[in-house]
């Protein structure tokens, strides 16, 4: 993709001497690629940063926007935790089935519109959800909002890596994950505090206001695409694509890491709202609303990804996440409510760190076709978020907390293992090129 061309290049034409202007050496016959990308700094990085967080608020507040609220919906509609669960995974289910051919569509018509769109789309069926009559149209009409919202994460994550400068990328998609973090905990502590006053149905509408305040704050501040090159891609195309990259064993082991890193935090967001509204902490609705304020953690650790990043490298970040993130669910086990909120943030903190390490990887990685790309790594991780809010659920039905627990340990230890793996890999790997340099 070239890279635009800048003032400061044509002056420095203009300028140029008739004997410069005769060089063919490579370094003058080929600009920077970079030169003309956002940078921390510069002129438009904040208002790109601004609207991608906006953008990133929306997907997390509306995506689990039921999801603080599923004892109420379980009371109200008469129905078990893992009935009502599905009102979470029917929206993340319908996100992963759409990202591919979303992220296709992006390719075409470009990733600011197809964002803006999916957004506008989102907010408006947000609007219509707190009407729904009964579970199964309220399933139907968050498994349609999924759907919709599928245009974003890929084509955000695809948007950056044409727009940012590659040293500054796992910053800017780690403020983007940020702000899906800011939108699961300002969606959550709204809809419980106003569920505990006017019921789950004006929860509901309040994200859904929400939702329609950050779409039009993105459509006013997202900068117009200097990067992009519109082609079309047909099914061939795509299947050729996707195939590609699935071909690539890293990013097989980066989609595999995010799908279990999601796992544990849709079980755990899905069911910890049931555990603390019953015995031994019996908290009102309202207060379990508020504890996920402790996402906040969440807006810090991904923010930070990119330094943690620099100082011990993708898997050392990788390992430190899923040790976190494991110490959290152990002490969720305790019947202390601080004890479990201690857990909580050391869950959220984890798995935020590991999904903008993994997420940032593949944008990374990924040399070719970038939307298609993260579009699988975003099906992976709302798959892994479905299954993990579904056996989550079912798991905590069936034989209570340590259920959930037991699966999101499993998870880690797949995180782990695959990461250890690479590790192992990447030894021999040197080991055999420094024989070859030897001999």
């Amino acid at each position: 993709m070239p890279p635009a061309d800048t003032g400061a290049s044509v002056t420095v034409r203009a300028a140029a001497s008739p004997q410069s202007s005769t060089d063919t050496s490579p370094s003058a016959a080929a600009p920077d690629p970079e030169s003309g990308k956002l940078r921390p700094g510069g002129p438009g990085y904040r208002r790109m940063s601004f609207a991608l967080f906006a953008a990133g608020v929306a997907t997390f507040a509306l995506l689990y926007s039921t999801q603080a609220l599923l004892p109420a919906i379980s009371t109200d509609l008469g129905v078990s935790p893992d009935q009502a669960s599905w009102t979470v995974s029917a929206a993340t289910f319908g996100l992963a089935l759409g990202v591919i051919p979303l992220s296709a569509v992006s390719e075409r018509f470009g990733r600011r519109t197809l964002m803006t769109v999916s957004l506008s789309v989102a907010a408006l069926i947000a609007m219509l959800v707190p009407f729904a009559p009964s579970l199964g149209a309220l399933i139907a009409l968050r498994g349609v909002q999924g759907v919709a919202l599928a245009g974003l994460p890929a084509s955000a994550m695809a948007f950056l890596a044409e727009e940012v400068r590659a040293k500054a990328l796992v910053a800017a998609i780690g403020l983007f994950v940020a702000g899906n973090s800011i939108g699961g905990m300002s969606g959550r502590i709204v809809t419980g505090w106003v569920a505990q006053a006017w019921g789950w149905r004006a929860a509901l509408a309040a994200v859904g206001v929400l939702a329609v305040v950050c779409a039009v704050t993105f459509r006013l501040l997202v900068p117009k695409a200097r990067h992009f090159a519109p082609r079309s891609v047909g099914p061939r195309a795509l299947a050729r694509t996707l195939g590609g990259h699935l071909a690539d064993p890293l990013l097989r082991r980066l989609y595999a890491i995010g799908g279990l890193f999601m796992t544990v935090f849709g079980a755990v967001y899905t069911v910890i709202g049931y555990r603390l509204v019953a015995e031994p902490f019996n908290l009102p609705q309202g207060i379990v609303g508020s504890i996920f304020v402790v996402y906040l953690v969440g807006t810090v650790s991904s923010a930070a990804a990119g330094k943690l990043v620099a100082r011990t490298g993708r898997r050392g970040a990788l390992y430190l996440a899923v040790g976190t993130t494991s110490t959290g669910l152990l002490l969720s086990l305790s019947d202390s409510v601080y004890t479990v909120l201690a857990g909580l943030i050391l869950i959220t903190a984890g798995f935020f760190a590991g999904h903008a390490v993994a997420s940032s990887s593949v944008s990374r990685t990924a040399k070719t076709a970038r939307a298609q790309a993260s579009a699988l790594y975003q099906c992976a991780y709302y798959i892994g978020s479905s299954l993990g809010g579904a056996l989550g659920a079912a798991a905590f039905h069936a034989v209570g907390w340590e259920g959930t627990v037991l699966l999101g340990l499993v998870a880690m230890l797949g995180a782990a293992s695959i990461t250890l793996y690479a590790t192992r890999k990447a030894v021999a790997e040197r080991r055999l090129l420094h024989l070859e340099k030897a001999a």
